[in-house]
């Protein structure tokens, strides 16, 4: 554990099995300076258990970079369960990893990601109250995906006036790769503001429910690579920019909602050496932690959910205008500025 190449000074790793159901699952928790490390959970039919273990790590490190890039009094971790999550899911299964959340004993929050909806995180509720991104409660904030893809979608018009001089998307030429909850709202803001929108996704039914409510042109999976757009937009998910696909990119902005976008922290040097403005993940789609944490907080606020994005797409521009006027790529200048707001609250 302490050799792999994703672990990252993580402060506990907890794997989880229950037979009776079928559960396997693993809680990779990076940090908990800032407070409760918190982080949704992913379901996907991974090739192996060392793909699983990958993805826990990097995303839990992930969100404790988001949490204190959003100002948020949380740590970073993530849940991920190996399963199909279209054949896969039980009640049983949520059951039990909501005990396997309960016994950590608060120093893990859980709530969706990919693969999970609001009614599997009902089920987890059952056995655990460290969940959040729940439709009835107190504090439901509900699906965190909306408050995401808002926060992507004004990202994206902050990268525009860096890259092209203006924020207005209208004529704009934006490839959106993945389309089913962050990015399919996302869209939604690009048509309305008139954006010229090209999409893919795996779901044939959910690509073409959003092509038929935007207008926006469907192509097939790879060839989202070769569109000639304006700013790509990658939804789905991680290490989508790598080597093969950054030379067929003809875009300006790669601005989107997907974690862990990099294949390699390298890539963000091949980005700026093309002069490709980039967003680095989690700070751009920090909008749907923001949702979450104000249920975590006991009291869901919808004005102060959107005073903190407002905070969160400054800070993104600050990110920005530091890169673009010292030369760095976008992602070391986020990950210093996450790593000191994270070293300032460890105990001395």
């Amino acid at each position: 554990m302490f050799d792999h190449p994703s672990f990252d000074q993580h402060e506990s790793v907890h794997l989880f099995e229950d037979q009776a159901s079928g559960l396997r699952a693993i809680i990779a928790i990076h940090s908990t300076a800032l407070g409760p490390a918190a982080g949704g959970c992913r379901m996907w039919n991974y090739a192996n258990g060392e793909q699983a273990l990958r993805d826990a790590l990097r995303l839990s490190q992930g969100m404790s970079f988001k949490n204190a890039m959003a100002g948020l009094p949380l740590g970073g971790g993530k849940a991920v369960i190996w399963g199909d999550p279209k054949t896969g899911k039980s009640t049983s299964m949520f059951e039990a990893f909501g005990r396997a959340v309960e016994s950590l004993n608060g120093s893990y929050y859980t709530a969706e990601d990919v693969g999970i909806d609001t009614s599997d995180m009902a089920t987890v509720a059952t056995q655990t109250k460290y969940v959040a991104g729940l439709e009835a409660g107190q504090a439901a904030s509900g699906d965190p995906s909306p408050i995401t893809a808002l926060g992507v979608y004004r990202g994206i018009k902050a990268c525009a006036v860096r890259a092209f001089g203006s924020s207005d998307l209208s004529g704009r030429t934006i490839a959106v790769q993945g389309v089913g909850s962050v990015g399919g709202y996302l869209c939604d803001h690009l048509a309305e503001e008139g954006a010229r929108i090209v999409v893919t996704d795996i779901d044939q039914a959910t690509l073409d429910d959003v092509v038929a409510r935007t207008g926006a042109r469907k192509v097939a999976i790879d060839e989202i690579y070769d569109v000639d757009a304006d700013i790509f937009s990658p939804n789905a998910l991680g290490a989508i920019i790598n080597d093969a696909t950054l030379s067929r990119m003809k875009a300006k902005v790669i601005a989107g909602g997907a974690n862990n976008q990099l294949a390699s922290k390298e890539m963000g040097q091949a980005l700026r050496d093309r002069n490709i403005l980039y967003a680095p993940d989690y700070v751009i789609n920090g909008g749907g932690i923001i949702n979450v944490a104000a249920e975590i907080s006991g009291e869901y606020s919808r004005e102060w959910v959107m005073s903190k994005l407002d905070v969160l797409i400054s800070t993104l521009g600050d990110v920005l205008d530091d890169a673009l006027s010292s030369g760095k790529p976008t992602n070391e200048v986020a990950d210093q500025v996450a790593r000191q707001r994270i070293a300032a609250a460890q105990p001395r």
